[in-house]
């Protein structure tokens, strides 16, 4: 007789992972990223200017306004929490510090999130893992704490994780939101306040963040899930389902006031490198989860289909299903996809009980081998950029970011050192014992993740600034400019620029056409000539061609003005 479910799973299989080792982990992932770096190009340094027009008073809380451009998302509500939050620091923090806090909040709140999720989705009944004749199967407490270490797990190592839940962007906001919801509908079978609590704030935040559309298809969805898998004896099925309609129903009418609802679906099909670049997103966005919940369904694809409705399927299932549809069908398509990695680990988590040893040690392996090797190169790269050896490092670098002076920071080399230090041991541990818990496959997986951010956090911090940062581009336009520029016109710049001029270099900009007092003009290479009707093109005399370090394509000419200004 085939057992009710795939999960054969021991007592001994189920003991908890260290909660000093997880919030470790936990800590060494959240704080590289949100502390000691420039707003980087383009998403992260565009919100930063919105927040610090709306906190000095700038432009209207409803209406912000950016250089004369509105936002290019409706949210309001990730401005706002910028805003208050420079507005409510004190003065010995920075204002770049300032919004950053918020932030991580947030993306703690999703971590606290997907982990009781999945700690719930793992206590229904039809998660449970097979009874044993004489006893020895995992207890449902024990078993379902396990379950959600290996989600938390699995989200930590999803490599698109790691970047976007470090900006100060409305997308961050609506992953904590998202996660929320998920954490509502999975646990309402067992609680009543924290759901109910954790729902309305989801909703409403998630469509004051500019993803209306989302927060109903996630909440008609859940509706559905509730009515079909109740998930407990205790059948309030309707209750439930009544006050996820009423939540929606309000959030959707918050938007329709608003006027948030926008029709954004694109063709994501018009050619075939889009469809080839989508399909590479996929591949490495959710890795190691994706290959995980593959297989999760695989083995769990008969309760899937069965009419008893396991909704610790089900649940993760539908937000998976709507990320990767809005993932191919909006733009930007990784944001997209950013919003069901809590659901995506979910259904990885579910794929531990069932892994074979072969599968478990193939996962090590590979883990082991690539995240070794990454952090073996960024060394590599960091001693060759402090030292000049080896050789053939330090002159790429020297090619791809020129102009870079290398900085040493004594901090930054005893954390990466320490991280290097734990990440070693951790091998050690996991290659010389035979550990039984079913979430030892994703550890290194995890580990090596939060290990890899770590290093370029660290190491590589002065170097990514470079990069990505509009600082270097900044002070050469400053110096081209001179003291006391005064007022700047600006022409074809984006919002990113704007906010970088004016944070960086704290310029007072004008754009072209609206006044004709400034001795000084910024624009973009692209946008240059302009039509006659913006700028009088003969009466401005070019002074500077500053170009971005890293980028080839970017170029700021700045120009002054030839004859006495009016």
């Amino acid at each position: 007789m085939n057992p009710p479910t795939p999960a054969i799973v021991t007592q001994n299989a189920v003991s908890p992972l260290p909660r000093w080792a997880l919030v470790l982990l936990c800590i060494a992932y959240v704080v590289p990223g949100f502390v000691g770096r420039d707003p980087w190009k383009s998403a992260d340094v565009t919100a930063f200017g919105y927040m610090l027009e709306l906190a000095h008073g700038h432009t209207p809380w409803l209406s912000p306004l950016l250089g004369g451009m509105p936002p290019e998302t409706e949210g309001l509500l990730p401005y706002w929490l910028g805003a208050w939050a420079i507005q409510l620091a004190p003065q010995w923090v920075s204002a770049e510090m300032a919004v950053r806090l918020p932030f991580a909040l947030l993306l703690v709140i999703t971590l606290i999130a997907t982990w009781y999720a999945v700690y719930y989705l793992a206590r229904s009944p039809g998660a449970q893992p097979v009874a044993f004749a004489f006893g020895g199967e995992a207890n449902p407490p024990d078993y379902a704490r396990a379950i959600a270490d290996g989600g938390l797990l699995a989200l930590i190592a999803c490599l698109g994780l790691a970047q976007l839940s470090h900006e100060v962007t409305s997308y961050l906001v609506q992953l904590s939101c998202t996660a929320l919801i998920f954490f509502a509908v999975a646990a309402m079978p067992h609680r009543t306040v924290a759901p109910a609590v954790a729902l309305a704030t989801g909703m409403v935040g998630l469509t004051l963040a500019g993803a209306p559309a989302l927060a109903a298809l996630l909440g008609l969805g859940s509706m559905v899930v509730v009515v079909y898998a109740p998930g407990s004896q205790t059948d309030h099925r309707l209750r439930w389902a009544l006050a996820l309609g009423a939540i929606t129903l309000a959030a959707a009418l918050i938007a329709w006031g608003l006027d948030l609802w926008r029709w954004r679906i694109v063709d994501s099909g018009s050619g075939g490198k889009e469809w080839q670049s989508l399909a590479r997103l996929l591949l490495w966005f959710g890795w190691p989860a994706w290959p995980l919940a593959l297989w999760t369904l695989w083995r769990w694809r008969k309760q899937i289909i069965s009419r008893q409705g396991h909704r610790h399927l089900l649940l993760p299932l539908w937000f998976s299903a709507v990320s990767i549809a809005a993932t191919i069908t909006t733009q930007p398509a990784d944001r997209a996809l950013l919003l069901g990695l809590p659901a995506l680990a979910a259904l990885a988590a579910f794929a531990l009980p069932t892994l074979r040893r072969s599968v478990g040690a193939l996962i090590d392996w590979f883990t082991l081998l690539f995240f070794t090797v990454s952090a073996l190169a960024i060394w590599v790269i960091w001693i060759a950029m402090q030292t000049g050896v080896p050789a053939k490092p330090a002159a790429n670098v020297a090619k791809l970011a020129p102009g870079f002076v290398p900085q040493f920071s004594a901090l930054a080399l005893v954390v990466a050192l320490a991280a290097t230090v734990g990440w070693c041991s951790l091998v050690w541990w996991r290659a010389a014992r035979n550990r039984a818990p079913i979430w030892k496959s994703l550890v290194l997986p995890a580990s090596g993740a939060a290990l890899g951010w770590l290093l370029l956090m660290t190491l590589w911090l002065p170097l990514l600034d470079y990069a990505r940062s509009y600082r270097p581009q900044v002070r050469s336009v400053m110096a081209a400019l001179g003291p006391s520029p005064g007022c700047v016109q600006t022409v074809g710049l984006n919002r990113a620029q704007v906010a970088a001029l004016q944070y960086h270099g704290g310029l007072s900009l004008q754009r072209a056409g609206l006044q004709d007092e400034c001795d000084w003009l910024v624009a973009d290479i692209a946008s240059w000539p302009p039509s006659e009707r913006m700028v009088n093109v003969a009466r401005w005399e070019a002074r500077a061609t500053i170009p971005r370090p890293t980028d080839k394509n970017d170029h700021l000419l700045v120009f002054h003005r030839a004859g006495p200004a009016r």
